[in-house]
């Protein structure tokens, strides 16, 4: 089994089960589905969770007469500590397994393959007021590792920039966009330098019984590469529904999306988007 993957199951376990940590905190057991779906959509919650999304793609362009198929599967634990009485540091990893079509052009004769192992780890980290509605802002840094387990699954980069966010929340509509950008600093001197933006735009609206409706697909831009295959602008239209099982809350979400921009060579044309979110006590914290 590869180190990567080790490294994805053991944070799993340590994080779920580690120091006599039980999913959901006793106030949980009070708070409406419906409060605990809006809090989840806010980037600076206090509600510790762990998301597995399941993102498969079609992807389409110059470089391939058929369609190419991909597959991005992150495990992302959130952390939440409060600082102070009304400010909130958060972190996200992000840890994905990748499998991605590799097209190499050779006399005019493209080679088609397949690489699947553990992409570029990412961190976010974010700081702000804790509010739980209205106007919510953060900012902090994010970075990418260099883990990938295979040249077409990463940048061969250490990379960090700056993050920012800037949300609306207010009862049933939550609004915000997430930016998050990326400049290369070390790793490969042979692999291409970068210089990344992603921009999460959210749009949700919620409905009785803990359901809502909305999108939150992520612009991507590569500034290094030419007009034409520099930006990746999707949309998308999801339903979740969060329930108990047990004394855990979940959030189920189905989102499909199709990019009205995307590379000319080869870029996703549509992506389907399956989570999980169960949310989880905060590690040493007692049940009551």
């Amino acid at each position: 089994m590869k180190p990567g993957i080790l490294l994805i199951l053991g944070f799993i376990f340590i994080t779920t089960f580690g120091n006599n940590t039980v999913f959901a905190q006793s106030e949980l057991d009070t708070m409406s589905l419906e409060k605990i779906s809006q809090k989840l959509e806010n980037p600076l919650t206090n509600l510790w969770s762990l998301t597995f999304q399941e993102n498969f793609s079609i992807l389409t362009g110059s470089l391939s007469e058929q369609n190419q198929y991909g597959n991005n599967f992150f495990f992302q634990p959130f952390m939440p500590f409060p600082i102070a009485s009304k400010y909130m540091i958060t972190f996200r990893p992000v840890f994905p397994l990748v499998t991605s079509p590799v097209l190499i052009q050779e006399d005019s004769i493209v080679i088609k393959e397949r690489k699947t192992g553990l992409g570029d780890i990412q961190l976010l980290t974010l700081f702000g007021p804790g509010s739980g509605s209205g106007i919510i802002w953060g900012a902090g840094i994010t970075t990418r590792f260099p883990s990938a387990t295979a040249e077409a699954l990463g940048e061969g980069k250490w990379q960090a920039g700056p993050a920012a966010m800037f949300f609306y929340i207010k009862k049933p509509y939550t609004t915000g966009l997430l930016v998050q950008h990326w400049v290369s600093y070390a790793g490969d001197p042979d692999r291409p330098e970068t210089n990344l933006t992603n921009i999460q735009y959210v749009f949700r609206y919620g409905l009785p019984k803990a359901w809502s409706i909305g999108m939150g697909p992520t612009i991507a831009v590569n500034w290094e590469r030419e007009k034409g295959n520099r930006v990746t602008l999707p949309i998308g239209l999801g339903i979740t529904k969060t329930v108990r099982w047990g004394k855990t809350p979940f959030k189920l979400r189905v989102e499909p999306q199709y990019s009205l921009i995307k590379p000319d060579d080869l870029g996703t044309e549509w992506n389907i988007r399956l989570q999980i979110t169960p949310v989880i006590k905060r590690p040493g914290k007692r049940k009551h």
